[in-house]
């Protein structure tokens, strides 16, 4: 997801606005005016031989110009020539080849000349060149014979081309030749090797010409390499080894430079133009260039390196680049380095332009050609094409070098001067004219303008005027205040009025006045601000497989007066909406996304004023197909080249390719991974094993998966060998007490190089220096017998076929099978640290009793009893293990106040040795375990009854238990209370002294030592039957004698009466139902009804206010009405209707106000006392 930045044209557009606006105000054509180019070719005019020849030049002025061209400084005459025409009102030349004719011909230097009555304007001195592409001359080049390791360049040496020719290398079936550091191509085209590896035989090398103009390439006869080399194998493997030339016994050399020869050059560069210096440099291990300069720091903002930090680019060069820079060529044989001077000279570059003059009569005035360079250029002034030596006398023209000065201009003073300025790189020529008009000040532009524009941009209000003397202008605003500049605004000197950054209170009416000597003029632009355009939730980049749905997303927020557009972009072209996509006002929808739907997808929310784009890519996955038509070619003793075409990639790059085989000797049928290659590539060369009949297949992968298998190649079998290899993972240990096994893993058939694999084993003890037993095997084990117990042996396995046996192999050390150990350990010591654990210490035992290898000691310990009666305690063994010749540990996690007994033993490979002596120990007293099951029930408002179990392990003599709990209330918490119970006692019964507040229990059991682990609960939360409809504070009487309270119940009380009323009217219209219809069982005698069978109901609007009132100390308090549904009828379970409200009044009160007093809100309620009433 990203969202799009303004494209570069909006800027180029905006930049060249800026520079228009300094220019010179133009002058109205239906005033007469001196001609001005307009259109004119590039200076280096180069042309494409196959096409019509084309040389631009255009202008204007009035009377309409004239044109006439030179070439080569001589009057070219184009009547006399059928093939060169003038384009109507233009001066364009074309060169018409239909008919025939050779271009070059042609070719020479131009010059238009554009002339009208009052002046002759020049364009540039065109140079033509026709366009060449010569063929490359045919040769036969002898293969390039050259050492491993050692340097080698091929060199391109291209046929001169105009313009120069793009150089690329390939092979010759056009694969193109990868570079790194070590293989690059330089700046000039050759090809450079700062080390050849064998590798680099495996292609030819082409050099490849491509021209511009015509689109041909031009290939070169290949180069083919013939390397020598200490190794003949072309080894894969060794291409990442860490150390790849000795191991292909290369010599290391320190660097040296191919390119520049030597240790220090010179560069001389243009200014503006880019400086490319390049460092080409050989050695083993391939050297690493570096660049520095000489007194200072490389420019980082125009610095890049480039060919694998081979070649350094500084664009745009300055003056300030000239120097010395070096590079540094390194490996770890040693370094080298090189200097090059660079020295920036200049063509001619302008510091001021002369520019068009307009002046009234009688007025002074100036034209500066003011230019710069290296060396100093020159500065030549013309009139109407012509030296201005050679031109009539102007005693009121005065030429003082760069500057020529006017004074009391008159009408015949008109004309049109070219300034000239060269050196040696070249030249600038510029037209300035001088024309002498009266005229008053006039606008160019349409009255009373209308420009909208958006919020926070830059914006130009336009105000084209014309007058002779040149007339000022000033811009005011709705009519009234000061001249706008400064601050925000900035006016140009054609007139147009910048505002730098819009706000809306930039909105209004905008007056621009032209005045001169003649008079005024002017006109009106109305600003309108607008709300930006932006997409605020843009779509996202997502990866999907074909098939299914996607979503892009683009909701976006404009100005609402403003006609919004939301349009999409596929891969930047309009994307057509067809029947499996659905375009909405904030989305886009592709239904079963097809391969030809990955892209990316641009959002474009415009209105005519501004636009916001957001883009994001969709990536559709699949596997690759299969790769097709294997072939093996370059069959060889040990390798062959196995060929294929790739198949379609599915829009997933393919990033690897994997070579199986398949043998038809050990595993027919199965096939193996032989070899993995990048995907870039559809040929390897592969190694191959003796005695193997191939055949090969290859799968394609990309990020989605692996494609089905290629159908298989042709086979081919290699020619056998002695194995070069013996068996692995050897090992030798006893499965027995007297005996010894021998086991390998067997060789696979790539490296059994021949038929009838087998193996020799061989053995002896060790350091006994008797003679090697020795027996073959087809298998991959063998048992020795009769050894004596764990006894090391030197163990070897070697392979052998019918050509013949493999390397001599390394000893492996074996050792016979363990028996159990014969001893136990000794002065065994028991030491009790606490209640749960003791430390252990003991002698160790004799190496030969141990008869194998020591594993471990390990203690057994069970308990015997507790100290405590009558508790029954398992006895079930347990273990503790010392790893290693331990002679102490540490055994925990035992149980407090207990008996406990302990043997230990000595363990090794084949199982327990004796057992120690018993050892008996006691732990004692510790804190108890958590009391079981605590309960805590309230069964009612007044009371809380605890109940517990003892704890499951008391770990001694219980004492007693502590009861500590809490009252709380959301944050408030009241004071802890403690109460100590004896042990015995398992229940406690606490009286509330808080109906509303909860309360927090911990509970824990005490012995001798301290208390155990508690166990916390909380009192379960009041019923919501219990929640009150009204709470009064402290703070009762007081209110009830302040004037405002008594007002507020004077109104209630007169609510009270008109809800009375209306209730009395509702029921005497009908406002009961017979109940009986609507009930499918009849109405017991305890049913609450009158004496009609028909209940009461009431309105929605009358339902029972519920809840509970915040008291003015904040807290939360139970209501204190006596109308709690609890205090009613059947514990408060009360009935309803159909809708869920309550049915009927309620009933009989019970004499709970006898007992609790007169605090009862019912009298002061009158939402009770409504209900009382209905």
């Amino acid at each position: 997801m990203a969202r799009q930045p303004a494209p570069p044209w909006v800027h180029a557009a905006f930049l060249l606005c800026l520079l228009s606006l300094g220019g010179a105000i133009e002058i109205p054509m239906d005033l007469t005016q001196p001609p001005t180019i307009t259109k004119q070719s590039v200076k280096d005019h180069i042309v494409d031989p196959r096409d019509n020849i084309l040389i631009e030049c255009e202008a204007k002025g009035n009377p309409a110009p004239s044109f006439h061209w030179t070439r080569n400084s001589r009057f070219f005459n184009i009547a006399k020539d059928p093939r060169v025409s003038m384009r109507r009102r233009s001066g364009t030349l074309v060169i018409d080849f239909r008919s025939g004719g050779r271009p070059e011909e042609y070719e020479g230097e131009y010059q238009c000349f554009a002339r009208n009555k009052f002046g002759t304007a020049l364009s540039n001195r065109i140079r033509l060149q026709v366009s060449k592409s010569p063929l490359w001359p045919k040769e036969n080049l002898d293969p390039v014979v050259v050492q491993e390791g050692a340097p080698l360049t091929l060199q391109c040496n291209p046929p001169p081309g105009l313009p120069s020719p793009v150089i690329f290398w390939m092979s010759s079936s056009m694969e193109p030749i990868a570079q790194d550091k070590r293989v690059s191509q330089g700046h000039n085209g050759d090809l450079y090797f700062s080390n050849v590896m064998l590798q680099d035989m495996q292609t030819d090398y082409s050099c490849n010409a491509r021209f511009h103009f015509t689109h041909t390439i031009q290939q070169k006869n290949p180069f083919t390499l013939k390397v020598l080399t200490n190794h003949p194998y072309n080894d894969s493997s060794l291409r990442n080894h860490p150390d790849m030339y000795s191991a292909r016994g290369v010599a290391e050399r320190t660097p040296s430079f191919m390119y520049p020869q030597g240790t220090a050059s010179s560069q001389m560069v243009l200014r503006g133009m880019d400086l490319l210096l390049e460092c080409i440099a050989s050695g083993v291990p391939t050297p690493d260039i570096a660049w520095y300069k000489k007194g200072g720091d490389l420019p980082s903002d125009k610095a890049k390196f480039e060919n694998f930090n081979k070649a350094l680019r500084i664009t745009n060069v300055s003056e300030e680049d000239s120097g010395e820079y070096f590079c540094l060529a390194s490996n770890k044989m040693g370094s080298i380095r090189h200097t090059i001077s660079v020295r920036v000279k200049a063509a001619p570059y302008w510091l001021d332009e002369p520019k068009n003059l307009i002046l009234a009569p009688g007025e002074d005035g100036r034209l500066v050609c003011r230019a710069n360079g290296n060396p100093k250029p020159t500065v030549q002034w013309m009139v109407n094409g012509e030296p201005l030596q050679s031109a009539p006398p102007n005693p009121n023209r005065e030429v003082a070098g760069d500057t020529i000065i006017f004074r009391d201009t008159q009408i015949s003073s008109r004309a049109v001067y070219q300034c000239n300025t060269s050196n040696e790189h070249g030249y600038l020529l510029a037209n300035a004219f001088v024309s002498v008009l009266d005229v008053p000040p006039r606008m160019l532009s349409p009255r009373n303008q209308l420009i909208r524009v958006i919020l926070y941009n830059r914006t130009r209000l336009d105000c084209p005027f014309f007058g002779s003397p040149i007339p000022t202008l000033r811009w005011f605003k709705n009519g009234q205040g000061s001249n706008l500049d400064g601050g925000n605004y900035h006016v140009y000197e054609n007139g147009s009025l910048e505002i730098k950054m819009i706000r809306k209170e930039d909105q209004g009416i905008y007056t621009c006045v032209a005045t001169n000597i003649l008079g005024k003029a002017e006109n009106q632009v109305r600003l309108e601000v607008k709300d930006p355009t932006r997409i605020y939730r843009m779509p996202e980049d997502q990866v999907a497989k074909r098939g299914t749905t996607v979503q892009l997303e683009c909701r976006v927020k404009h100005d609402p007066s403003l006609k919004l557009t939301v349009s999409w972009l596929k891969d930047d072209e309009p994307l057509y909406i067809g029947n499996r996509m659905k375009k909405e006002d904030d989305s886009l929808t592709i239904f079963g996304v097809a391969e030809r739907d990955q892209g990316s997808y641009t959002c474009v929310a415009s209105t005519e004023l501004d636009q916001d784009l957001a883009k994001a890519y969709l990536t559709v996955l699949g596997r690759p197909d299969r790769p097709r038509d294997l072939e093996l070619t370059d069959l060889a003793e040990r390798s062959v080249r196995l060929t294929w075409i790739p198949g379609d990639d599915n829009n997933s790059p393919i990033t690897d390719y994997v070579v199986q085989f398949e043998e038809d000797q050990f595993q027919p049928g199965v096939w193996h991974d032989h070899s993995k290659y990048p995907g870039s590539v559809n040929s390897a060369v592969l190694r191959l094993s003796p005695y193997v009949n191939y055949q090969f297949r290859v799968i394609a992968i990309n990020e989605v998966g692996s494609s089905h298998p290629s159908l298989p190649s042709e086979r081919y079998r290699t020619s056998g060998a002695p194995p070069e290899s013996n068996p692995g993972d050897v090992k030798g240990e006893g499965t027995r007490k007297n005996n010894m096994e021998i086991t390998w893993t067997p060789m696979n058939a790539t490296s059994a190089f021949g038929p009838n694999l087998r193996y020799i084993v061989k053995w002896r003890r060790r350091e006994t220096r008797e003679a090697w037993n020795n027996v073959t095997v087809w298998g991959s084990r063998y048992v020795v017998g009769q050894t004596p117990v764990y006894v090391p042996y030197e163990i070897r396995v070697q392979a052998e076929n019918d050509f013949g046996k493999g390397p001599e192999p390394e000893s492996v050390i074996g050792y016979s099978g363990e028996d159990y150990p014969r001893a136990a350990p000794t002065e065994v010591k028991v030491r009790v640290m606490n209640s749960t654990a003791i430390s252990l210490q003991w002698n160790r035992v004799y190496s030969d009793t141990v008869q194998g290898q020591l594993r471990e000691y390990r203690a057994y310990y069970w308990r015997e009893s507790s100290l405590l009666k009558n508790l029954w305690v398992s006895q079930k063994r347990q273990q503790a293990s010392f790893s290693g010749d331990r002679l102490r540990g540490v055994v925990s996690r035992l149980f407090p106040y207990s008996n406990y007994k302990l043997e230990m033993v000595v363990v090794n490979g084949r199982g327990d040795g004796p057992r120690s002596e018993t050892k008996e120990f006691t732990t004692p007293e510790g804190v108890p375990s958590a009391p079981r099951r605590f309960r805590v029930r309230q069964p009612n408002l007044e009371t809380i009854n605890l109940e517990w179990d003892h704890p499951e392990h008391p770990n001694g003599i219980m004492l007693g238990y502590t009861l500590k709990y809490v009252a709380f209330n959301g944050t408030k918490v009241g004071k802890q209370i403690v109460e100590n119970f004896s042990s015995n006692q398992t229940k406690f019964t606490v009286q509330r002294t808080d109906p509303v507040s909860r309360y927090r229990f911990t509970l824990s059991a005490r012995t001798q030592v301290g208390s155990g682990e508690a166990v916390t609960e909380e009192s379960p939360a009041p019923p919501n039957e219990a929640t009150p409809t009204a709470a009064y504070t402290n703070n009762q009487a007081d209110i009830a004698t302040q004037g405002w309270f008594i007002g507020l119940m004077c109104a209630i009380a007169l609510l009270v009466l008109i809800l009375l009323i209306v209730c009395f009217i509702k029921r005497s219209r009908g406002g009961k139902y017979p109940v009986r219809e609507k009930k499918d069982v009849p109405l017991g005698p305890e049913d609450p009804k009158e004496e009609d069978g028909s209940f009461d109901y009431s309105d929605e609007d009358n339902k029972p206010l519920q809840g509970s009132q915040t008291s003015l100390d904040g807290t939360i308090k139970q209501q204190e009405s006596d109308d709690s549904l609890v205090d009613y009828g059947e514990g408060g379970e009360g009935q309803f209707n159909e809708d869920g409200s309550f049915i009927g009044q309620y009933t009989v009160k019970k004499d709970k106000d006898e007992t609790e007093g007169n605090e009862s809100s019912e009298a002061t309620s009158p939402v009770n006392a409504i209900y009382s009433l209905a």
